[in-house]
């Protein structure tokens, strides 16, 4: 039985997410269920179709440290960091998390990726010593996520305790080889269980017996909507400045030596802003608007921006929304509204703290 055979069965309710971003499976029969689990106990989401690439060769460090906006060439083995992969205009090609083991680096970001970044990075590998292998379709991504997720895999034997932000181990799951990287893209701990894709049906259904509650695409995208996650594809392109997507703390060193696009990255900086910048907006009612619907000035006179995407929050039952707006309306609390069809509604500005 495969991973999604085994998710029906657990009574998941699928929906194509045409994007690739999200899991397929949208819920398990209680999507407000899912969403609390999410955030204060543990729970389960099928992120199996993430690309990975991994990056062998002496020359791999110094290499991709060329072309990421954060430090690479620095990372010890079971550290990581999360960058943007830019072109010569600064403009963002990927959204990666970088994890440096011992003698390889692996990149782990949004599906349906893989082609893109292994032809950017080969067309720069000309006499280094670096060898890119092309690993998603061998290897499956299982996420769990929750202030009790730790403990949960603690329970089984994998032990997390110590792993801060993009760090990561190799170990065991009731037999079955994980590599465990600690990445909360929902803003609160959360694991990328990386294995093989054979046993991803099993070892979903032992993180399943021990207490991580299934859950799906509805709970994610309104979690990590809330948490200021973007995902590439959706919120960001080729068309964005890399601090244009607000994680210049975590994402941006600013004192690495030279990479590509790093003359305009550090203009911007001086300068002190972006034109616009990734906000979230939370409507107190109303359907969830459409990606790409407008945003206006509170008073409807000025267009100030457009939602990327949204998703209905299980916290107010509101509809939350992640925008890319212009830097006069990007202060938080500030109010806006959103054209819906033929109608406005209003919305509150809002970010992460930190």
């Amino acid at each position: 039985m495969n991973l999604r055979e085994f998710q029906q069965t657990a009574g998941a309710t699928f929906a194509k997410d045409e994007t690739g971003a999200a899991p397929d499976a949208v819920h398990f029969g209680d999507p407000q269920a899912e969403y609390k689990a999410a955030s204060t106990k543990a729970a389960l989401f099928d992120l199996s179709d993430r690309t990975q690439i991994e990056l062998t060769g002496v020359d791999r460090a110094q290499f991709l440290h060329n072309f990421c906006t954060n430090e690479i060439k620095k990372l010890a083995p079971g550290s990581g960091c999360e960058a943007f992969v830019t072109n010569i205009k600064g403009r963002i090609l990927a959204h990666v998390f970088v994890f440096a083991e011992e003698h390889s680096l692996w990149i782990d970001t949004v599906p349906r990726a893989e082609q893109s970044l292994l032809s950017h990075l080969d067309r720069y590998l000309i006499t280094e010593d670096v060898e890119l292998h092309a690993r998603t379709n061998e290897l499956g991504d299982l996420f769990l996520s929750g202030e009790q997720a730790g403990g949960l895999l603690n329970s089984l034997g994998c032990d997390v305790s110590n792993l801060r932000t993009c760090d990561h181990v190799v170990s065991q799951i009731s037999g079955i080889e994980v590599t465990v990287r600690r990445v909360d893209l929902i803003g609160v701990p959360g694991f990328l269980l990386s294995t093989s894709r054979e046993p991803l049906a099993p070892l979903w259904s032992q993180l399943s017996k021990a207490g991580a509650t299934p859950a799906g695409s509805a709970a994610f995208h309104a979690l990590r909507i809330e948490a200021g996650m973007p995902l590439y594809g959706l919120d960001l392109s080729d068309d964005n400045l890399a601090q244009e997507a607000a994680r210049n703390v975590q994402a941006i060193s600013f004192t690495k030596g030279c990479y590509l696009g790093q003359e305009p990255i550090a203009r911007i900086d001086a300068l002190g802003h972006v034109n616009r910048e990734l906000r979230g907006l939370k409507l107190p009612a109303g359907p969830v608007p459409k990606p790409g619907s407008t945003v206006l000035t509170a008073d409807e006179s000025q267009e100030i921006g457009h939602v990327t995407s949204s998703a209905m929050s299980y916290a107010d039952d509101g509809p939350v929304a992640l925008a890319l707006l212009r830097s006069n309306w990007t202060t938080r609390d500030t109010q806006v509204v959103v054209q819906l069809d033929e109608a406005t509604v209003p919305a509150t500005v809002f970010w992460p703290t930190g």
